[in-house]
């Protein structure tokens, strides 16, 4: 069966604040985040800077000046973002200048890739009381669908949910497919794996999913589950399709590794098309000279005010 009716997968409402049904902190929070930041017309634009602590240094080697903390925070001030993502140590050295200026949102788990195991699991490296006292306006946390640890993720993310709502912070999902049971349906970023991903972070009670964009269908989807093995769809189907499985938490989509303009540009549109609230640009961002990364930003904003709305 090959499903390429776009009537398959409508393009689900952009969710809005109102959706969500939050409590007065959280509400107050993501407000400040979607409406008095960055393009503040409900949509949003991140920076997130903790490649440092997954990757290592080699990501700023493209970009050597990018090393330094400070020039991402120029470029989250200068570029308007909404607001940068940051581990507890550079949050703590690098933002208490720019307090109520840029908003944080405070990494609370993060691994190395150093060591090569199949089990992908990122403990806790800060806490919700840290971003309390940080002035956070959300925390973010990485959750790895598929890893053999997924049962100690999900204990994990439960208790940082719990802490959330007591404090009335928002939770950010990074939801990513790890792991070879994943590679064996068709890989960590097939539609299949991702649909699913964006599924199990509304269910743990994200309030926003960070997701990454799927590839195209190709043969390697042949081993995912049905119907995903025969579902051929276009880019904004397979999108719209993700959107609605998350609910009415808000989805923002990764940019993952730095690519070309245009394809950045045209991958924007899509998502918006089809229902994103925005997006989560790191190296697409920080791995140009400042006055490029600037200049990317300002289109990004050009797209976004298409979509966006007041509150």
């Amino acid at each position: 069966m090959s499903i390429s009716d776009p009537l398959a997968a409508p393009a689900p409402r952009r969710a809005t604040l109102d959706d969500l049904d939050l409590p007065q902190g959280k509400r107050a929070r993501l407000h400040s985040l979607l409406y008095e930041h960055g393009p503040a017309n409900g949509t949003l634009l991140l920076l997130p800077v903790d490649q440092g602590l997954e990757h290592g240094p080699v990501d700023f080697f493209v970009n050597p000046p990018a090393l330094d903390p400070d020039f991402e925070v120029r470029l989250a001030l200068a570029g308007n973002f909404s607001g940068i993502a940051l581990q507890i140590g550079l949050a703590k050295r690098y933002l208490t200048k720019q307090a109520g200026r840029l908003p944080l949102v405070l990494k609370v788990n993060g691994r190395t890739n150093a060591p090569s195991s199949d089990e992908a699991f990122s403990p806790l490296t800060s806490s919700v009381e840290d971003a309390v006292r940080l002035g956070a306006a959300a925390v973010g946390y990485t959750c790895y669908v598929g890893s053999p640890a997924q049962d100690r993720d999900l204990r994990q993310m439960n208790e940082v949910r719990q802490a959330c709502d007591r404090y009335g912070m928002p939770l950010i999902c990074w939801a990513y497919p790890r792991g070879l049971a994943i590679d064996k349906k068709g890989g960590h970023d097939s539609l299949y794996a991702i649909d699913y991903a964006a599924r199990v972070a509304a269910e743990m009670g994200a309030d926003v999913i960070k997701i990454n964009i799927p590839r195209e269908h190709s043969d390697a989807d042949a081993a995912s589950p049905a119907p995903y093995n025969t579902l051929v769809e276009e880019r904004r189907q397979m999108l719209s399709r993700i959107i609605r499985s998350a609910g009415r938490s808000l989805v923002i989509f990764a940019g993952g590794s730095k690519l070309a303009d245009e394809e950045l540009l045209g991958r924007i549109d899509d998502c918006m098309a089809a229902g994103a609230t925005g997006f989560i640009f790191g190296r697409n961002m920080w791995q140009r000279p400042l006055d490029q990364g600037l200049a990317m930003s300002a289109r990004v904003h050009q797209v976004l005010e298409r979509y966006g709305q007041k509150a």
